[in-house]
């Protein structure tokens, strides 16, 4: 009876110091989250709790006299019902089809370029991503310059470059060519982040690849074809996804340069929300669309998730 009495105290004191140690790990791991929670919390959860109860309302940016009332899914009945959103949709999605290629195939050729033994190298490429942390305003005042009809830079050099067989065009006055000169616009401006990431991606590939690359035969295009680009697979799926998302954020430069026009051509989903929340003075509206683009966003980042999980990143 002694002995039987006297086991589960010895193991209830065993086990007492290793309880404290969990807990204390676990009060450590909370206190180390807990800046991180209360940050997505602030800016994240909260704003989109508030975005959604918003857009169930009819609520002005101005108030009224008369009270805000609940008009539950009226306003996205309502945005599914207007096709200047649809057109919207449609612009900033050929926006991202175009951009895609144009921006990171050009900050991937950027990086090949850098990533060799050049003289001067940390200089080029300093100068490379300057664009990048330029502020957008500035790049389009003075890409509206450059763009300018009929007696812009781009027109005389084009016109200089073809004897005057080429009239000048109206990169942002005529509907064909308002969206591709935005693409133009916007891959100068922000290729030099994508740069750096291929850059960052180049530098993590082991020399000893090249080197048994060389060895075995390889010659330089099936070193880039076996080695380069396999060593890259991460680095194309983040820049690609990182890009897609930023597409669909295009506003500053169709709010500066076009206003969403002509036509409607350069109408995009941001634009086309702040129009609605501040010209128009409707907030649940410009809510309703909020929410919109943040599950059109929240499904890309699912789309990452899938792709990172399919290259074991």
């Amino acid at each position: 009876m002694v002995m039987q009495q006297s086991t589960p105290s010895s193991t209830t004191v065993r086990k007492t110091p290793a309880r404290r140690h969990d807990t204390g790990r676990l009060m450590q791991e909370a206190a180390m989250l807990a800046p991180a929670v209360i940050l997505l919390t602030l800016f994240l959860i909260v704003p989109f709790l508030l975005s959604f109860w918003t857009a169930m309302t009819n609520q002005p940016l101005v108030p009224r006299p008369t009270p805000v009332r609940f008009v539950w899914f009226n306003n996205f009945i309502r945005i599914f019902q207007d096709d200047l959103f649809w057109t919207a949709l449609w612009n900033v999605s050929r926006f991202t089809f175009w951009i895609i290629p144009v921006q990171c195939g050009l900050a991937f050729a950027t990086a090949l370029l850098l990533h060799q033994k050049l003289p001067f190298r940390n200089l080029l490429r300093g100068m490379f991503f300057l664009p990048a942390i330029t502020s957008m305003v500035v790049v389009c005042v003075i890409w509206g310059t450059l763009f300018q009809y009929p007696t812009g830079p781009f027109n005389q050099i084009l016109g200089f470059l073809s004897g005057g067989a080429i009239q000048p065009i109206d990169w942002l006055g005529d509907p064909e060519w308002a969206m591709f000169s935005l693409v133009l616009l916007s891959a100068w401006q922000a290729y030099g982040f994508q740069m750096i990431v291929y850059l960052a991606g180049l530098q993590g590939i082991p020399d000893e690849l090249y080197d048994a690359a060389k060895i075995d035969g390889a010659n330089a295009f099936r070193r880039f074809w076996h080695v380069t680009m396999p060593g890259l697979r991460p680095t194309h799926v983040f820049v690609l996804v990182i890009t897609t998302i930023q597409a669909f954020k295009l506003y500053t430069q169709v709010a500066i340069l076009t206003q969403g026009g002509p036509k409607s051509s350069t109408e995009t989903v941001v634009h086309y929300m702040v129009r609605a929340g501040f010209e128009e003075q409707k907030m649940g509206y410009a809510s309703a669309v909020s929410v919109i683009l943040f599950v059109i966003v929240l499904i890309i980042a699912l789309i990452q998730r899938q792709l990172l999980r399919r290259f074991d990143v």
